[in-house]
């Protein structure tokens, strides 16, 4: 994988990547730059999600797919882009229902970070995906390294909350033990996609359900404004 785990995360993952799975999945990387393929987020970038939000400090798991696939879009946050790129169709939606929940002001880049940093865990399914080619890396093994992860928050005593926005993350979440066993607050809609926004993702509330289950746990609601 040819990425430093962040030290919080290590006992999670080191035997993960310790596995054949992992193996191929670095060998595939590997080629793939070999072969002079461009993949996205660039090296050092690709574990950012762990390195922003260290696992004693997740309040919040939003899951997404894969990285976007465009040049200068993907940083290693789901759903976010780097200050001066163009905001993107489903993150455009997630701003308008952030200003119908909680009557914030729609924010006018995708930096994401300052959620991470507050203990919004923003992981994507897949890591990395080949320049122009949505999709192209998925079933190459990351699944398992995000699925560790997923696993070790719902395996923690502190409530959590787990935001699944569309069918693939659902069913990732399905893949989870212990995700639904009462302590937790599972989210579920549609995803924010103009595909399927309008089926129920527009007038869901996470971010104001989100906040008033960890008050109630005495964890501390996140600031949303970006």
């Amino acid at each position: 994988m040819t990425e430093s785990v962040p030290p919080s995360w290590k006992p999670v993952l080191d035997p993960v990547l310790a596995s054949a799975e992992a193996r191929r999945l670095g060998g595939f990387l590997v080629a793939e730059e070999r072969d002079g393929k461009t993949i996205y987020p660039s090296r050092g970038c690709r574990l950012k999600a762990l390195e922003l939000t260290p696992l004693d400090a997740v309040k919040v798991v939003i899951l997404g797919q894969d990285p976007y696939h465009g040049p200068g879009q993907a940083m290693g946050l789901c759903f976010a882009v780097p200050e001066g790129v163009k905001v993107p169709p489903s993150l455009v939606n997630i701003y308008k229902e952030l200003e119908t929940d909680l009557g914030l002001e729609r924010p006018e880049h995708g930096d994401l970070s300052k959620w991470a940093r507050q203990g919004v865990l923003l992981l994507n399914n897949t890591l990395t995906v080949e320049a122009g080619n949505a999709g192209s890396h998925a079933g190459r093994g990351w699944d398992a390294i995000t699925d560790a992860c997923v696993a070790a928050v719902a395996a923690r005593e502190a409530p959590s909350v787990f935001i699944l926005w569309g069918s693939h993350a659902q069913a990732k979440a399905k893949r989870v033990a212990g995700l639904r066993n009462g302590r937790h607050c599972v989210i579920e809609s549609p995803h924010p996609s103009p595909l399927s926004a309008h089926r129920g993702f527009f007038g869901s509330r996470p971010f104001s359900r989100t906040n008033a289950f960890l008050e109630e746990h005495g964890r501390g609601a996140i600031d949303w404004a970006v």
